[in-house]
Parts: C-alpha cells; structure tokens; sequence
C-alpha cells in the first residue's frame, strides 16, 4: 500500500495502535520534521498528548560518519567517551550542537515546557525507517529520562530495521515492511518536506484540541 500523505500514513498507523487509546499514561512523541505529521493524526486518534523529541547524532570532527554519540530533547547527552577521549574531541564540540537542538527546540516548541515522560508509555514515531540510525539515537537519549515502556511506531520500514529493533524496544509497530523496500519516499504520493511551520502550527493546534476535550469531559463529570 501507497500513503497519499503523512497524515494518511498516521491514520492508518493509528489503527495498530488501537490499545494506547485514552490512557492517560501515553505520551506521542514526534521525530521532527517528517514525523510530526504523522504523529499529529495518531496523537489525535488516541487522544494522547503530543509533543516532539529532537536528537541530534553527533559525529566526529572532519569524520562525521564516525558516531560519538547523541543529544536530544530534556538535555540528554549520549556520549562515546572511549572516542572522545581517545580522539581528544573538545567539549565545545558537544556545547555547539546543544546549542543548535535548543534554537530548534524554541523554534518549535515556542514558550511551551518539555514534557515529562518518566513513567510513561511513550509512543515514538517517524514516518519511516530506512537505516533507523536517528530513531535508535532517540531511544537511547529517551531511556534515559526513565519512560514506563517505549513503544516504537512507523508506517513504513526496511524489513531488516524492524526486525533489529524489536530486541531494542518494549514493542515497535511498523506497518508496512515492503521488500524491496528502496527508501521511505517511495511509499507516499506526497511526500513532500514538512516545512518548520506546519511543524509548529500541528503542536499549537494538538494542544489546543487536548485541552478542549479534557474542559468537555470535566464539564459532563459536573
């Protein structure tokens, strides 16, 4: 199956995600930008929060394909110290790229606070995993803020992906596992770069909609 859109794709993955719905223990979290789309239609189907997760691989100096670690959202740091200590890579290094994830955080997030995912089921979403590097980035910066369970959700994915990462995660949903796969693109229609404001203007709009149906379920409990 073709996705029109990445709104299409998230309605569908939605369907999978079924037994996450109206738990107030499950959080949605968005691998900006491509993700966030996606992400919005599950958030919405689920009647979960949502929110973003940025992480930024960190590679080394001159070598970038060489990984020494990664940063993310809440100020996380995963670090290779073997690498950097061995290569002498300065601090700064690490300083310039939490720098560049804050200004995108603002950018996104605007004056609202990073969610508090200890003890919670979060469901982490892309729209696709091709090589799944970032994503993996991302479930080892967001173990560490202690979550419930990770859940690990895509419309599409490499079938070799998907399966590495079913020993990685509490549970991950790939809807599709297409062989020969050929890259994530080639299963939309639209597929489109997400632009920074669509991104900002489906987090303002997701927490408008949570907040007006939690004031219309508190105003029937009267």
């Amino acid at each position: 199956m073709i996705y029109r859109d990445r709104r299409d794709a998230g309605e569908q993955l939605a369907l999978r995600l079924s037994e996450y719905a109206k738990r107030d223990d499950v959080l949605v979290l968005a691998l900006p930008r491509g993700g966030v789309p996606v992400a919005y239609e599950v958030a919405r189907v689920l009647n979960a929060p949502l929110d973003i997760f940025l992480v930024r691989k960190l590679g080394v100096p001159g070598h970038e394909e060489l990984a020494m670690g990664a940063i993310s959202s809440g100020g996380v740091r995963v670090i290779n110290a073997d690498v950097v200590d061995y290569l002498r890579i300065p601090a700064r290094v690490v300083d310039t790229e939490l720098r560049e994830l804050e200004r995108r955080e603002r950018l996104y997030r605007g004056a609202r606070t990073e969610p508090d995912v200890s003890g919670k089921t979060v469901i982490l979403i892309d729209d696709g995993l091709a090589t799944g590097s970032t994503m993996r980035a991302a479930v080892e910066a967001l173990a560490q803020q202690n979550p419930a369970r990770v859940v690990v959700a895509v419309p599409v994915s490499a079938p070799e992906t998907c399966d590495e990462y079913r020993m990685g995660v509490d549970e991950i949903i790939c809807a599709q596992t297409p062989e020969p796969f050929m890259g994530v693109g080639m299963w939309y229609q639209d597929f489109s770069q997400t632009t920074d404001t669509e991104v900002r203007d489906l987090l303002a709009k997701a927490e408008r909609e949570i907040s007006e149906r939690r004031l219309h379920q508190m105003a029937h409990m009267e």
